[in-house]
């Protein structure tokens, strides 16, 4: 597919902001306990003065009506972000898995919704976030889904099912990710004229994503680089959990305790 270049909107951090935090791929569920407790021991106790949470937070969200159902895991989770959105600001972009969160759920946990991509002004510097599901260009099927996926009248149709039903696909869903992932298929990475063609165009020099589970830093041209957050796997050996902290003095992987 041919790099194209969409439209940014902008976020200029407050004067007070000294540090900021990105996460993503965290992929929760009630099913993995151990990377929940993770990550209700982070949210409830960075220090950060603003939290990004840069898409795929859910293994699959369902609809927001999962918040009204109680003792649900989504109610749960929604508990837990409302609570630390109380210490905290805390900023939401939808990945490839909770796509379907809308305004209503962020309104309820107390979260600000971002465009994807949108441009941080923080420190003297520009940097654009994205989940990183748009880059990924050779991955021809998905961006099709995406298009689809995106539009109001597929989400209508299956948010009209009962929520009943919408778990019984979203467990389909995981079983056939982890039939993929088993089978050693090879994922889409992102495409680095695209993110050279977003940054240029950003007037940026660093682009951070998730999306890909390849948590790594790469060299796109001289004073350009995209660095990719890693997923979270408290179960893993050895555990998989880690944020990326931006102040002042750049950015740094910092590695989380499980729980």
């Amino acid at each position: 597919m041919t790099p194209t270049v969409p439209r940014f909107e902008e976020l200029t951090a407050p004067s007070h902001w000294r540090t900021v935090e990105f996460i993503a791929d965290l992929h929760l569920q009630a099913g993995e306990p151990a990377t929940v407790r993770a990550w209700q021991n982070y949210v409830r106790t960075t220090q950060a003065d603003a939290v990004f949470l840069l898409g795929d937070i859910f293994e699959v969200w369902v609809g927001d009506d999962a918040l009204l159902e109680s003792g649900s895991f989504e109610a749960q989770a929604g508990a837990a972000l409302r609570a630390a959105a109380r210490r905290t600001a805390l900023y939401f972009m939808h990945g490839n898995r909770d796509f379907l969160a809308s305004a209503a759920f962020l309104q309820h946990c107390g979260m600000t919704g971002l465009h994807d991509p949108t441009v941080l002004a923080f420190a003297g510097q520009r940097y654009v976030l994205t989940h990183g599901d748009l880059l990924c260009l050779d991955d021809v099927d998905y961006q099709r889904f995406r298009v689809l996926a995106r539009s109001s009248a597929w989400q209508q149709q299956f948010l009209a099912q009962p929520l009943a039903a919408r778990r019984t696909q979203a467990r389909g869903i995981r079983q056939e990710s982890e039939t993929r992932k088993q089978s050693g298929a090879v994922y889409a990475d992102v495409d680095a004229d695209a993110a050279r063609a977003w940054l240029q165009a950003a007037g940026a020099r660093t682009l951070i994503h998730g999306h890909t589970h390849r948590p790594a830093d790469h060299d796109l041209a001289p004073g350009l680089r995209r660095v990719v957050l890693s997923d979270w796997d408290a179960a893993a050996l050895p555990p998989r959990l880690e944020t990326l902290r931006l102040s002042a003095r750049g950015l740094e992987r910092v590695p989380l305790a499980p729980t």
